[in-house]
């Protein structure tokens, strides 16, 4: 294993063998990385989610992780009342509280993207899309980037994408990075999340390929999952994609984000996801433009945690609304 700097200045062990510098650059480096060290990555991931916080700590953790997190509506039976209510929460996330929040986006299918942009114009909350025949990918490349296109047409900030998983369990590495090129094209202005589906990889040594393509394609982010299935995303699976991201920071200085989604539902993961944030990354990545959360079910129990912590009590669950 080898040791790097974290932007703390900090010495930080990596979880990949030697040689595993992606300043090596080139396709052949692209399409080979270096294979992840299984148990390595594991115990630290664990080391990690056991840190204990201080109360001020926990406190502006939480408060922060409020502000990273993408509220997401992705069912058939979504309604334009149902998209409202949602980007109200995202504006103003703990009504009794308005030092708390606003999120950092609400993620809805395109049709919806209207209706969150009139809500949230002038806010700093991001409208986020999913596109590419989410969440299967399995359309022809053609119609993945038309439905990109009008999404980003309609207003979206953001777009998350899935990528063609069996082309990437076939090693069909160059049809994975080409679709996910041909998006970022299709994109325009808006920034793209690239989504891996981890769950469906199978390893960690293709997850690390998968975020290597994402981000030699030209992704703005890498995310996990697409909360569809499961496993979804594992401190395990987050720490190799962050240490991918932090080779490529070593490599370029380009900075790209991280998104762990599905899977992460309680007050104490969200800290543990973020005391591994910083110790892989440093400060410059504890900020919505460059980590997020999907947080279908994690609000709520964020916000249950910091009304413990300003009462002493916790809150009944129905005292939160559940959109």
């Amino acid at each position: 294993m080898t040791t790097h700097e974290n932007g703390n200045g900090t010495g930080v062990t990596s979880i990949f063998r030697a040689g595993s510098s992606a300043a090596s650059g080139g396709r052949f480096a692209l399409f080979a990385p270096p294979p992840v060290d299984a148990v390595a990555v594991e115990e630290r991931a664990a080391a990690l989610g056991k840190r204990s916080l201080k109360k001020g700590a926990k406190i502006a953790g939480l408060k922060l992780a409020v502000s990273m997190m993408d509220l997401t509506t992705l069912e058939g039976k979504d309604t334009p009342g149902k998209v409202q209510q949602l980007c109200q929460k995202a504006l103003r996330p703990l009504d009794s509280d308005g030092s708390i929040g606003p999120c950092g986006a609400v993620c809805v299918y395109p049709n919806l993207v209207p209706v969150a942009k009139e809500v949230l114009r002038g806010s700093p909350v991001k409208v986020a899309s999913v596109a590419t025949a989410f969440p299967s990918g399995q359309s022809p490349l053609p119609v993945k980037l038309d439905d990109t296109r009008r999404a980003v047409d309609l207003g979206a900030d953001e777009i998350d994408m899935v990528i063609d998983r069996g082309a990437m369990l076939v090693g069909d590495y160059a049809k994975v990075f080409d679709e996910i090129a041909a998006t970022k094209e299709a994109c325009g202005p808006a920034h793209l999340k690239v989504i891996l589906e981890t769950g469906e990889l199978g390893s960690y040594d293709i997850v690390r390929k998968a975020s290597e393509i994402a981000i030699a394609a030209g992704g703005d982010f890498i995310k996990t999952s697409t909360g569809k299935i499961q496993p979804a995303a594992t401190p395990p699976v987050t720490l190799v994609m962050l240490e991918t991201i932090r080779d490529h920071f070593y490599a370029t200085g380009r900075k790209i984000g991280m998104k762990p989604a599905g899977g992460v539902r309680t007050a104490k993961q969200c800290l543990q996801y973020l005391v591994i944030v910083k110790e892989t990354l440093g400060d410059a990545w504890l900020t919505p433009d460059l980590f997020r959360f999907g947080a279908s079910a994690l609000l709520n129990d964020v916000l249950m945690q910091l009304e413990k912590e300003r009462t002493g009590n916790y809150q009944a669950s129905d005292d939160f609304s559940k959109d």
